[in-house]
């Protein structure tokens, strides 16, 4: 069916003969033959397009219009009347109608009135569908990454999000668990209704409870109204419990009920609330481990992990780190109003060596932090941490104490395979004057590899 139709109008022959017309033409048709029974009607159901006479004996055609739109903005209302005036299509238009037709009319001109309206009630739902699907494909894009191990996480989320069950997400801090929360959220047929978050750890049994479940006026001291909680707040919607091991066992049994019997009870309450949600649980520790010391509860470990998505760290994913580089430089960028076009090679070496135990957490602050601060349109080693601008030097396990000038000659030996051999990048990191480190490489024997470019032996 095209849609749903009604047809107001108190001449029996007008709403029989358009009823036959527009049922042909695949349209769910009602009709009434007074205002009131229609405004009774639409309390109970909604129409996607109404014809109604102007003239009606018990309420005007306009106080139609205006009640029809002030129930469902969406539904097209199409005005006809045997007493057209010009000032009265003007204050149709203004209320909202989509169209003002006078009798005696042209089946085929309503028609193709009526059908209009249809095109338009259909562009407005593709719209709508577009939109959404851009939002949550705006939230997917905002998790970066080609790796094989992100395709992987991709997968799940779109696999997951159509199913309507709970989620584990495991991984360690900074790895982006929330974002994929609101992922598998707004992919979801629960995007319309709230997302909720919720960070478990640092709170104690008291906090947590009343702040999940809610409190009734008087529950406790200081509880002078009665105060809704996160999971009934997100009815229809989606609670993502961050580091939910890190509630106590005694918490984790509250818990447990209430996936169980999808209700809560308020603090001090006596009624029982019905929860109609959705629970993501997220933790940075391994779940199976942190049951067998019985730390969680092996049953909730059953009930959340229907569905477990494990989050990568970053030195897991190889070719990630330069796509994020890029995509932070252009967020923050943007957001501080500058023209930061890119970061120079030695830079990103150095961040593409760097373990990052903070994840893309820590490599988002660094970017940010270099974006905020530099007053260049190429970020370099100079806009990096401190800690970062030393290049890490490996252990020489099993080799003992070595002289001074052994590790002098192979840092300078380090220093040139990081620069590919550039004099001027060399010169930089070691902040010698470019004499000095001729000099050096003339003693340890290194200046014609630097001429020729000739890639020296890696030894550390």
């Amino acid at each position: 069916m095209k849609g749903r139709l009604a047809v107001v109008d108190d001449e029996v022959t007008i709403c029989r003969r358009l009823a036959h017309v527009f049922s042909k033409d695949d349209f769910d048709v009602e009709t009434f033959g007074s205002a009131s029974a229609f405004l009774q009607r639409i309390r109970q159901t909604s129409f996607d397009i109404v014809l109604v006479d102007l003239r009606l004996p018990d309420v005007d055609g306009l106080e139609v219009l205006t009640r029809v739109k002030r129930l469902n903005p969406d539904t097209e209302v199409i005005l006809v009347t045997g007493y057209g005036s010009i000032e009265t299509a003007i204050k149709a238009i203004k209320l909202g109608a989509f169209h003002y037709v006078t009798k005696p009319f042209k089946i085929r001109e309503l028609a193709s009135l009526v059908n209009r309206a249809h095109e338009k009630i259909e562009l407005r739902k593709e719209n709508r569908k577009l939109r959404e699907m851009l939002k949550g494909k705006d939230v997917i894009k905002q998790i970066v990454g080609k790796s094989p191990a992100m395709q992987e996480v991709f997968k799940l989320i779109y696999k997951v999000a159509a199913v309507d069950c709970n989620v584990l997400l495991l991984g360690q801090s900074g790895t982006g668990k929330e974002l994929v929360a609101r992922a598998i959220h707004e992919l979801s047929p629960r995007k319309n209704r709230p997302f909720v978050a919720f960070n478990c750890g640092g709170f104690t049994e008291e906090l947590i409870t009343s702040e999940l479940f809610g409190y009734e006026k008087g529950a406790f001291t200081g509880a002078h109204a009665t105060k809704i909680g996160l999971m009934e707040a997100a009815s229809g919607g989606t609670v993502f419990l961050d580091e939910v091991t890190e509630m106590s066992l005694s918490m984790q049994v509250k818990l447990l009920h209430v996936i169980q019997e999808k209700r809560i009870l308020r603090v001090g309450g006596i009624e029982p609330v019905n929860l109609d949600i959705r629970i993501i649980a997220a933790s940075n520790k391994d779940l199976k481990h942190e049951v067998s010391l019985g730390n969680f509860r092996e049953d909730l470990y059953f009930r959340l992990n229907v569905v477990t998505i494990k989050l990568p760290p970053l030195t897991e994913r190889n070719g990630d780190i330069s796509l994020l580089i890029s995509h932070f430089i252009d967020k923050y960028s943007t957001l501080f109003g500058k023209k930061v076009r890119g970061i120079d090679k030695l830079a990103k070496d150095i961040l593409l060596n760097y373990s990052f135990p903070g994840n893309v957490r820590e490599l988002e602050n660094i970017i940010e932090r270099a974006v905020a601060l530099t007053e260049k349109d190429m970020l370099t080693v100079d806009d990096l941490p401190a800690d970062l601008r030393e290049l890490e030097f490996d252990t020489f396990e099993g080799e003992g104490l070595l002289p001074l000038e052994e590790v002098e000659k192979r840092y300078i030996m380090k220093v040139l395979e990081k620069t590919g051999h550039n004099k001027a990048m060399a010169t930089q990191i070691l902040k010698v004057p470019r004499t000095t480190l001729w000099r050096k490489l003339k003693k340890y024997g290194l200046e014609s590899s630097l001429v020729s470019g000739r890639s020296l032996k890696k030894t550390f």
